[in-house]
């Protein structure tokens, strides 16, 4: 045997076996064991974890597209809903009007936080309710988690955790019942309203569509019917109680619960003390003020004007007006009271107007808008009436422009026929050779008459129409002679529009009311000229006034139309042309009414309630001859009719004017039973003259050849007059 051999065989290692061999071999497969064992969990450990994040990776995508499907699910925030509001009608200040409810009866308007609500309101509503309003961006963790903290360490709520743009978004897209589901809504919609509007269109929206009660919705719905004011100046108690009413609107409505609307008021306030905000002072003295307990109604000036408005300025959420609010509630209110004074029947119609602009400045259609017996909500400016004697300024501007007269011409108001029209005076006599200047102050119908048939009827008709004065004639009527003593229909806004004319020095501006973007300037229109118009607004201002109203305060005309139907008055100052009428809007007589007693009062009391002092008419133009009748050329010294000349030496017989026989004539006098006095109006005979009743002599006819008479009753009344010869006329009434 070999060293090597030896050295090599198993055997020959002393204290080795095979046994031993193999536990070598079994030693070195469990390391390899061990190692293969260490890798393959590695392996699934890793395989664990990837097989976790993809879970987690699908788990988040899943509700990811979940997420997004649900809120594309949403559709499109309704902000076009959301932004409808009332219409509303403002004056030429920016000062409401009017605003109309919604179609489905509820108050919106339109509010900027800037410009139209209190900021101490604002600052308060902010404090209260979303004090990180202009640094969050829709959702305010802090508020929530204190909100959570407050619920669970005092057992009740405290405040809420939702932002002013989460309520809004509960405005917008309102939930039956409060979840967790509903909450997360508010916030993600509270996300999307951040994303699209800015911060101060978020608080304009919020206090818009903010609920205050009832069919009110936002803060300056919710001012006006409770304080009766714009929410623009609000005390500390009004600031509480509008922020404490949206939490729970129904509850607290302070016209049916305001104990509870009081209470949450104060808790407003006391959390305020809490949080520094507001003193305890002020708080105490705020607590004191007692919760208004009805609704104001909302404001209703000018409704002719502003339903005309609405019905031509259409789906406009705002119309402005040239009027001015202040002057509308003035005129408004005089023509109430007026009318009430002058019987259930009677209405009143005002309109006032800038000289310079041509801006109406008032409009009282009527009365009241909800008299149904005055016919309340018949726009009386745009009827057409009877103007009476007012149309005689322009038959004289027109003789002035001509050359035929000057104020202080001599003119005869005399008995004159032209053809078949013979005029007589409103009471009846003939004062002779008069001034043009008196003849005018004096409403004389002769001489008006005289004058119109030297200018021309047609003429006259053509140079008013042109100025802006539509008149309207019977049909198959041609303009005569009658229509100076108001043989014509006119509006009352037409006669202002004209009149206006006189201290613009001969020139008119259509009139305008309704305010629109890109509007021009309107055009000038001529009315006469500028000498002309210069002299009728002196003599008019010479005009005696009516009983204790100043003189020389304003230019003035009035007239009456046939049978007293219309009472007029128009006047102007060298800023403003107000024209007055009164009448029934049925037409019907009215016994007794004159414009110089009845309108000229109502005229020169609006002038005083304009709050403005009387401004001057312009001076007299270049070419304006200011002289005496004998300084005057000698053809402008004395002017004489065309006519001819009536014998008065020939006895005319005795006739009843007015009333006329078997007319209907309401004299009741405010609705007590009794009549009121009924004018008796004769032509004719010898005086003197005696007036019956039914038989029996009630007195005599006076100088002017009428008498005002007391009818027994309702009912047939007889009247008859019997002159000194014994000539008698009679007619049968019935006074109803």
């Amino acid at each position: 045997m070999t060293v090597s051999e030896s050295t090599n065989s198993p055997s020959s290692s002393p204290g080795l076996s095979r046994g031993s061999t193999s536990s070598v071999s079994d030693v070195r497969q469990d390391a390899d064991d061990r190692s293969k064992s260490g890798h393959d969990g590695a392996k699934r450990g890793r395989r664990a974890l990837w097989y976790l994040a993809l879970t987690i990776t699908v788990t988040i995508a899943l509700c990811t597209v979940a997420l997004a499907s649900w809120v594309a699910s949403l559709g499109p925030l309704p902000f076009k809903e959301a932004r409808e509001v009332s219409t509303t009608v403002v004056d030429r200040n920016g000062k409401l009007l009017r605003a109309f409810a919604m179609a489905d009866g509820r108050w919106r308007l339109p509010v900027d936080a800037k410009t139209d609500v209190d900021p101490g309101y604002v600052a308060l509503l902010l404090a209260y309710e979303d004090q990180r309003f202009y640094t969050h961006g829709g959702v305010d963790p802090w508020a929530l988690g204190r909100a959570a903290f407050q619920l669970v360490t005092r057992g009740h709520i405290v405040s809420g955790g939702s932002t002013i743009t989460m309520q809004l978004a509960r405005l917008m897209e309102p939930r039956q019942r409060r979840s967790l589901y509903a909450k997360l809504h508010q916030i993600v919609r509270a996300i999307e309203i951040e994303r699209k509007l800015s911060k101060d269109e978020i608080l304009n929206l919020y206090l818009t569509l903010a609920p205050f009660g009832g069919n009110l919705e936002g803060v300056r719905a919710a001012s006006i019917a409770y304080f009766g004011k714009e929410p623009k100046r609000l005390s500390l108690a009004e600031e509480a109680l509008l922020v404490a009413l949206p939490q729970s609107p129904e509850t607290r409505r302070i016209d049916r619960y305001p104990k509870a609307g009081q209470a949450a008021r104060d808790r407003v306030l006391d959390r305020m003390i809490e949080e520094g905000k507001v003193s305890a002072e002020d708080a105490a003295q705020a607590k004191a003020v007692p919760v208004p307990r009805f609704r104001h109604p909302m404001p209703l000036l000018a409704p002719h004007s502003a339903e005309r408005a609405m019905a031509t300025v259409k789906d406009a959420p705002l119309i402005h007006l040239t009027l001015d609010a202040g002057l509308q509630r003035n005129l408004e209110t005089l023509a109430r009271d007026r009318a009430a004074a002058l019987g259930p029947d009677i209405s009143v119609a005002i309109v006032a107007v800038d000289n310079a602009s041509g801006d109406i400045l008032a409009r009282v259609g009527s009365p009241d808008y909800f008299d149904a017996r005055r016919a309340g909500q018949v726009d009386m400016t745009r009827a057409v009436r009877s103007p009476g004697s007012t149309l005689k300024p322009f038959i004289y501007g027109m003789a002035f422009e001509d050359g035929v007269v000057h104020p202080e011409s001599l003119i005869d108001d005399r008995p004159v026929r032209f053809g078949s029209y013979a005029p007589e005076n409103f009471d009846m006599t003939f004062q002779g050779t008069v001034s043009v200047r008196h003849a005018l102050q004096m409403s004389l119908n002769v001489p008006a008459v005289a004058l119109l048939d030297r200018v021309g009827a047609s003429r006259m008709t053509s140079r008013l129409r042109q100025a802006g004065g539509h008149l309207t004639l019977p049909e198959g009527e041609v303009p005569g002679l009658a229509m100076g003593l108001g043989g014509v229909g006119v509006t009352l806004q037409d006669l202002v529009q004209l009149y206006s004319g006189f201290p613009r020095l001969g020139s008119t501006v259509p009139l305008q009311e309704i305010r629109q973007s890109g509007d021009k300037p309107p055009e000038p229109l001529r009315l006469m000229d500028r000498v002309a118009a210069w002299q009728v607004g002196n003599v008019l201002m010479g005009t005696p006034p009516p009983d204790n109203a100043a003189r020389n305060r304003i230019a003035f005309k009035t007239g009456t139309s046939y049978g007293y139907r219309d009472a007029w008055s128009i006047g102007f100052d060298g800023r403003m042309t107000i024209g007055v009428w009164i009448g029934r809007p049925d037409g019907a007589p009215v016994p007794g009414l004159v414009g110089r007693s009845a309108a000229a009062p109502i005229l020169f009391d609006a002038f005083a309630r304009s709050g403005k002092l009387p401004a001057p008419l312009p001076k007299a133009p270049s070419g304006a001859l200011i002289a005496s009748n004998p300084k005057l050329p000698l053809p402008l010294r004395r002017f004489r009719a065309t006519g001819d000349l009536i014998d008065t030496s020939a006895r005319r017989p005795l006739h009843i004017q007015f009333p006329l026989d078997g007319s209907r004539i309401d004299a009741l006098a405010g609705g007590t039973g009794e009549a009121g006095a009924l004018p008796v109006k004769v032509a004719g005979g010898v005086l003197p003259m005696t007036v019956l009743v039914n038989g029996v002599a009630v007195g005599d006819v006076d100088s002017r050849r009428q008498r005002f008479v007391e009818p027994p009753g309702p009912g047939f009344v007889r009247l008859t007059v019997m002159d000194a010869t014994g000539a008698a006329d009679t007619v049968v009434i019935r006074i109803q």
